[in-house]
């Protein structure tokens, strides 16, 4: 009997979900860990959200609780195939979920729908699992043999069906150039082109950076040059200040951003309310996202825009204008090599002679001999 077999024997439970108050109640006590680890705070949330995620789950399919105890494999296995789909014989879809426990996680509103989940987000809410049994001193589960190879023979079976990683689109020059000629529509225009330039320009930082930075977190150096500071970020706990230079473009639109919005304090980008009056509260990490697909649908722009394309068009757009990898890293503060390779060498690759070989007709051979004669 094969390990599916197994798992699809394990006995459901009958007891009533959490009320979702509760659930989240649950999840912060187990991120409280995470938190005095100095993990950064959008970290901690996604943390906590996976964590009421498998505390829900638990109580619904096995009526126990999460952090008694180490969980095992074999649970592990369940959530897997509870989770993933899998292709049928006659081209059709599956996951094991009941049908009934689905509709109750999304009820609960810890689902947002019903349906498998992406493979991407079953692999976090494993990673996030196996973090917290190594901060409780329990071996991992998801460290298990059984356990990785069922994750990657789901992940080549669904590659195998046509279902890969949808990345969010790179903002390279271009885009940006056509998402900056977008912000013409007064004080609202100013604060967006100022928020887009310092974001891509100032080395693809993170929403969570942007929307963390002080009116005194930025200085002018000259007539041409700002600098921002950076204090702890996900990749940098220490909470030591980081000056990084704004140049050109980014330097002249914060200067009229801050003309038009000054403030002696406070957070650097803030709301706007009707009549281009400006708020003193600063932005949410979700309205900057919001901010950049409004400005790439305004510019007719087709993609998966988000957030994170502006970190990922910077470190795109280096690579294609030969900036050394290092220099890159120095600006993103990337700490993995690998993490910033994917997008550095697609940049690379745009201006690659290897790319344009047929660029031109070749000429033929016999021709080449008669030109060479």
């Amino acid at each position: 009997m094969n390990v599916l077999e197994i798992t699809q024997q394990l006995p459901l439970s009958d007891e009533p979900l959490l009320e979702p108050h509760l659930l989240a109640e649950s999840a912060q006590e187990a991120a409280k860990a995470f938190i005095a680890g100095g993990t950064a705070a959008n970290t901690v949330r996604s943390y906590q959200s996976a964590l009421t995620y498998w505390s829900a789950w638990l109580r619904l399919r096995y009526g126990v609780a999460l952090g008694d105890k180490a969980l095992p494999a074999e649970l592990v296995i369940q959530f897997i195939v509870d989770h993933l789909a899998r292709p049928l014989e006659d081209g059709s879809w599956t996951h094991l979920l009941p049908a009934s426990i689905d509709a109750a996680l999304v009820a609960a509103r810890v689902k947002a729908k019903p349906g498998p989940l992406a493979h991407s987000t079953v692999s976090h809410r494993l990673a996030v699992l196996s973090k917290w049994h190594r901060l409780n001193d329990w071996d991992s589960p998801v460290e298990m043999p059984a356990v990785k190879t069922l994750l990657r023979d789901a992940r080549k079976a669904q590659v195998r069906q046509g279902i890969t990683v949808r990345k969010k689109t790179a903002v390279v020059a271009e885009p940006l150039q056509a998402m900056l000629a977008t912000c013409t529509d007064g004080v609202r225009g100013i604060r967006d082109r100022s928020l887009l330039l310092l974001t891509w320009s100032g080395g693809g930082r993170r929403r969570s950076e942007v929307v963390a930075m002080q009116i005194g977190d930025v200085r002018a150096l000259d007539a041409d040059t700002w600098l921002y500071a950076l204090g702890a970020t996900k990749t940098d706990s220490s909470g030591a200040r980081r000056e990084k230079p704004l140049r050109g473009q980014a330097a002249v639109a914060l200067a009229e951003w801050l003309a038009v919005a000054p403030a002696d304090s406070g957070p650097l980008f803030r709301r706007m309310f009707k009549g281009d009056k400006v708020s003193t509260l600063g932005l949410s990490t979700d309205q900057v996202a919001r901010i950049v697909k409004r400005r790439a649908k305004l510019a007719d722009l087709d993609g998966n825009w988000a957030a994170h394309s502006l970190r990922s068009g910077f470190v795109t757009e280096a690579g294609r204008q030969g900036v050394p990898l290092a220099e890159v890293m120095a600006m993103t503060e990337h700490r993995s090599v690998g993490t910033v390779m994917g997008y550095f060498q697609v940049g690379t690759l745009l201006n690659s002679r290897a790319t344009t070989l047929l660029a031109e007709p070749l000429t033929p051979p016999d021709q080449r001999e008669h030109e060479h004669g």
